[in-house]
């Protein structure tokens, strides 16, 4: 399994290695309280702020342990949000998609459903996965549905599995789910019929 560099180009998102010079979309976009509801920290509290989380991004990035997106809105050009591959694990052929958010405006809108299907595509097909992982705070059933629909398989609950040291300490429960390289054809198709129900939407 390799996971290298590369840019993602679907209908109404492009996903596209993440960089300082996105940081004042980035900035605008991340403002919403309700967006870091279930995340480890606030909405971004300046520039220089967005510049020191792109920044600790991609040292994260540095060992191939996690591979950060921004998420451009093509209707815009403009950085709308951020996702990664992260947990890489390339003797096991895993990996998780996790860090996801976007502006709320962008809510409700087929780019969180194009952004899976590009990244599980790619795990998939191009990178060779076998697993691919995704997880979220036990809180967060909106989140929780999002992946349900995707054909993702809730694997349990762990438990106390974070502590939100920017949340007050807050002891988070999350919830694991999953998709097999045998499964994606069928999540694959899932993925496709609902994105052409908005392109249909769309005339």
């Amino acid at each position: 399994m390799s996971i290298e560099p590369v840019t993602l180009r679907g209908h109404w998102a492009r996903l596209e290695p993440l960089r300082p010079g996105h940081a004042a979309d980035l900035f605008a976009a991340g403002q919403t309280p309700e967006v870091w509801a279930y995340l480890w920290r606030g909405p971004f509290t300046s520039l220089e702020d967005t510049r020191e989380w792109i920044e600790g991004a991609l040292r994260g990035a540095a060992d191939g342990s996690q591979f950060p997106f921004a998420i451009i809105q093509l209707q815009t050009g403009r950085a709308v949000g951020s996702t990664r591959y992260m947990d890489i694990v390339p003797q096991d052929r895993r990996l998780e998609i996790g860090w996801t958010w976007l502006a709320q405006a962008c809510w409700r809108t087929p780019i969180n459903t194009e952004c899976k299907y590009l990244l599980l595509g790619h795990a998939f097909e191009a990178a060779g996965c076998l697993r691919v992982q995704l997880k979220t705070d036990l809180r967060n059933m909106r989140s929780q549905q999002a992946i349900e629909r995707l054909g993702a398989v809730r694997e349990g609950v762990l438990r106390k599995h974070m502590v939100l040291a920017l949340k007050g300490n807050f002891q988070r429960h999350s919830v694991m789910y999953s998709i097999l390289d045998t499964e994606w054809p069928e999540v694959k198709r899932r993925l496709e019929a609902r994105l052409q129900i908005y392109r249909g939407a769309q005339g």
